[in-house]
Order: structure tokens, then sequence, then C-alpha cells
């Protein structure tokens, strides 16, 4: 049986009721959890608030539409969609390192069929989009093989996807020859340049993702078996949910949307790399723990995580604008990552202590 603050609040024998400790629990009972559970999910928008000021004190343009919209929003869009990945594969109770390395090898891979002006590029002539869509296939067989090692096999989470991202980081390097490709096809840049109702899609794509997301994990009965089975999957197993087959599908959803996180920070900078993205997974599991995703598995939420992800792009924005050098910025993110930690490990405890 999941514990009682396993988010969403489940029992094992009951994956399809999300929101109730019993099947026969009445409506008075239900309505108090559902306000704790938006009490947890939005735990972090004090802090929001408090780092908000902070910002407009430091600086009189924080605050400004352009800025918030245009620099926060955008650039925090790519890191979004990589949480979110991330977010589902850890409260299935297993994580994916290798998440990063889909963002310059799904664009690489699409270039160097398109050109053969990248490194070792096949000067096919492959269309833009046929070569976009055999860079997703090629993530989707990345994210198969994790699922099948990890799902099926058994082997340890991160040593097979530290080997991933390595494998994954020289087939990059070596496709590319290590070179930056700027002059891309139109299809390839319109994440970056395209608008509607005056604002980046990027922005509208990680609203959606986020959304998508949410809705999955805490109303289909398959996103309430995810949160099963990394609470306990031996419990999961016995009360006949598939596990292997679940965290085979949550690895291949990881890598299709590393894939397109990928898409979108190439349609943002114009140009393909092949090392666009090389340490922001440190940067997404920050995001995933301030916002409540437990390392354990079976408890936190997507709404959680993206406000982690608000909450980081604010940070960065703020010291970006004070001029403070990019290593105190990645200096910052650890220092939130171990603040997060000691915090959850006191709720923990807080947790325990009253029950």
């Amino acid at each position: 049986m999941m514990s009682a603050e396993h988010t969403p609040e489940t029992m094992i024998s009951v994956p399809d009721a999300p929101n109730s400790g019993t099947r026969d629990g009445s409506a008075s009972d239900r309505a108090p959890r559902k306000r704790r559970s938006w009490a947890r999910e939005l735990s972090l928008l004090p802090a929001i608030v408090f780092v908000g000021i902070i910002g407009f004190a430091l600086s009189a343009n924080f605050l400004t539409v352009n800025n918030l919209l245009n620099n926060v929003l955008v650039t925090s869009s790519v890191l979004a969609v990589l949480v979110v990945a991330e977010s589902v594969i850890l409260i299935s109770g297993n994580f994916d390192l290798s998440l990063e390395a889909h963002v310059s090898l799904a664009p690489m891979i699409a270039i160097w069929l398109v050109t053969s002006q990248v490194g070792g590029g096949s000067g096919w002539g492959w269309s833009p989009w046929a070569a976009i869509i055999a860079s997703v296939v090629a993530a989707v067989a990345v994210g198969l093989l994790n699922g099948l090692l990890v799902g099926k096999l058994g082997l340890n989470a991160f040593i097979v996807t530290l080997a991933m991202l390595i494998l994954l980081q020289g087939v990059t390097t070596g496709i590319s020859g290590g070179a930056t490709y700027a002059e891309l096809p139109e299809s390839f840049v319109v994440l970056g340049s395209a608008r509607f109702l005056g604002l980046s899609v990027q922005v509208w794509i990680a609203l959606l993702v986020i959304a998508g997301a949410a809705v999955f994990m805490t109303r289909f009965p398959l996103g309430r078996k995810i949160y099963a089975t990394g609470g306990n999957i031996q419990a999961a197993a016995a009360a006949g949910i598939r596990t292997k087959r679940l965290t085979v599908g949550v690895f291949v959803a990881g890598a299709l949307l590393a894939a397109l996180a990928g898409f979108m920070l190439t349609g943002r900078i114009a140009s393909v790399t092949a090392t666009q993205g090389d340490g922001i997974i440190f940067t997404v599991f920050a995001a995933s723990v301030i916002g409540g995703i437990s390392l354990d598995g079976g408890r936190g939420s997507i709404v959680g995580s993206a406000l982690g992800v608000l909450l980081l792009g604010m940070i960065q924005n703020i010291l970006t604008l004070s001029n403070i050098p990019s290593f105190w910025i990645n200096a910052s993110y650890g220092l939130i990552i171990l603040a997060a930690l000691v915090l959850n490990y006191g709720t923990s405890l807080r947790t325990r202590s009253t029950r």
C-alpha cells in the first residue's frame, strides 16, 4: 500500500482513485484531501513571489512584460519540457541521465541527413521533415533500449542511462565532426521564430506539455499506475500492474519529449551544435527536486516541477540582469538542490511524526 502522502493519494489496489484513501470515501473526506494536494503542488508560489520582489528590487527591468515573457518564459520552455519528461520517469521510480544527450543528438541526426556540410553528413538530400521523423524514430529506439535494459532486465538505471549518455554524446560528436551548423532549413527554426497570440510558440508548447502531463498523471488510470509503481513496485505488480511494460513506456515517452526539447533549443538558437544542452540534466534534477518530485519515486506532481522550472528561470534571469558570472549561476543550482533535499527531509520527518 502506498503511503498517504504520495501524490496523488491512492491505494495500490485501487489505482483509479487518485484523491481518496478508500474506495468509499465520502465527498466531505475527499475535499480536504484535494485542498492538501493543491497546497503541496503550489507550495513554491510564496518562494516565486519572494524571488520576484527581490528581482524587482535588484533590477527595474525584471518585472517588465518583455523580460518576463521573452526572457524568463522563453528560456525556461526547453527546460520545462525536459523536466516533465524526467519527472514522469522519477515518479515511476527510475531516472534517465541520457535525456540530456537527445537535446543535441536529435537535431544533429536530422541535419546530418539533410546536408553533407556537417561532419560526415550523408548528402542524400533528405527532405527536412523526413529527417526530423528519422531523428524522432532514433530517439524512440534509444528510449526503448533504456526501458528494456532497466525494466525487463532489471539493470541499474543510473549505470544504464549514464552509459547511454556517454554513448550518445560520442555519436553526436562523431557524426558532426564537432562542427556547428547555422544555415538551417526553415522547418528547423520554426519552433524558435513562430509566435501565437503574441507569445513565442515555445511557451505554448511547454504549457501544453505541462498541462497534458498533469492531466494524464492524475486523471488517467495509466498515470496513477505510474505513481503506484514508483511507490512500491512489488505491491503494484501484485495488484496486476504491468510494471515492466510501464517502465519501458515512460523511458520512451521521456526520450520523445527530450527530442522535442532539442528541436525547440535548435529553433531558439538557430543552429545545431554537438554540445547544445550539455550540463542541462543537472538543472533538470534541480527543478524536479525543488518542485517536490521524490527521488525515491511515487511522489510529486507535474505542476510542482513546472513551478520549480519557473523559480529557477527567475533566479537565472535575476543573476543575469545583475551581471553575475555564469559559473555562479551554476553554483546556485547546486545550493538550491541541497536546500530542497534538506527541506524535503524535514517535511518527511514531520509527516512521519504526525502519523
